[in-house]
């Protein structure tokens, strides 16, 4: 069943929510000629009944996977179990599961809330503002729970892909993986994954952390006619997914790498006690192409 939308509209683009699927954007458009901004979802992706069909989605309280069946916090261990079909980790929080409700609604801006007791007690808005083709989101998560626990946060767009799709974004370092998927080792950014200067997505799979990123990215559609300007604070690490011979790719901000609960210091990492809250901000802002 199709779930219930909200939409936002500005003179260059319509946004569409949808907060029964894990407070996902379903679509971001451009007016003109209807051109996807995010990968596009169609009513068999929306009556599929989760936001991995969709255009995005929040991750709260921590991004991607975590290993050794969960991690341990200042008064003892905390507990996790494989959260999604075809994953034997637990992934992307529990924030992406869940229905959000409509806090507001007003003019530019959409606020959605969440509050969880899974995998513990935790308090979430997301805060959608459009302006003038310039889409800012804003996550910020609440510990609710009496223990402290450690958090992190990220956003996982999908974006179009097209044999000219191309990405700039600077990073110091890349996470390597096992077959599990979580990180073995850290090392200084391949050449092949150099993305200083805007360059195709690679042909091969991708499904890796980049540290050491300053905040910024830009994203080329040739194809589609534009480019996507994007931004972000409280992020200094992304994780990018290219799947072979799919029309889409991922480029996440996220606060922390991959399974950071149990690597040395706990990179990205916020440990929050009762009341204590941490938020990111995410900003897209189409332009044609060859501007600013």
């Amino acid at each position: 069943m199709k779930p219930d939308l909200i939409c936002l509209e500005d003179p260059i683009s319509r946004l569409t929510l949808a907060p029964a699927l894990g407070g996902a954007i379903a679509n971001w458009r451009l007016l003109e000629g209807d051109v996807p901004l995010l990968r596009p979802a169609d009513d068999d992706a929306l009556a599929a009944g989760t936001p991995r069909r969709l255009g995005c989605y929040p991750l709260a309280p921590w991004s991607n996977r975590i290993g050794a069946g969960g991690f341990a916090i200042p008064d003892g261990w905390l507990e996790l179990t494989p959260n999604a079909e075809g994953e034997a980790l637990p992934i992307h929080g529990s924030a992406w599961q869940q229905p959000w409700t409509l806090l507001e609604q007003a003019g530019d801006l959409v606020r959605l809330g969440l509050e969880s007791a899974l995998p513990f007690a935790y308090r979430a808005e997301q805060r959608f503002r459009l302006r003038d083709g310039e889409l800012e989101v804003r996550l910020r998560v609440t510990q609710v729970d009496e223990r402290a626990i450690w958090h992190g946060l990220g956003l996982h767009p999908y974006f179009p892909r097209t044999a000219r799709t191309r990405l700039q974004a600077k990073a110091d370092t890349t996470w390597l993986c096992g077959p599990d998927k979580l990180p073995t080792r850290q090392l200084a950014r391949p050449d092949e994954w150099n993305f200083d200067e805007h360059r195709p997505l690679p042909s091969s799979l991708v499904d890796n952390g980049f540290t050491g990123w300053p905040g910024h990215c830009r994203i080329l559609q040739p194809d589609l006619g534009y480019q996507l300007d994007c931004s972000a604070s409280g992020c200094d690490a992304f994780l990018l997914f290219c799947p072979e011979a799919q029309p889409f790719f991922c480029f996440e901000p996220v606060t922390h790498p991959v399974n950071a609960h149990h690597l040395e210091g706990r990179p990205g990492l916020t440990l929050l006690s009762p009341g204590q809250s941490l938020e990111i901000t995410w900003r897209m802002a189409v332009r044609p192409l060859g501007t600013g």
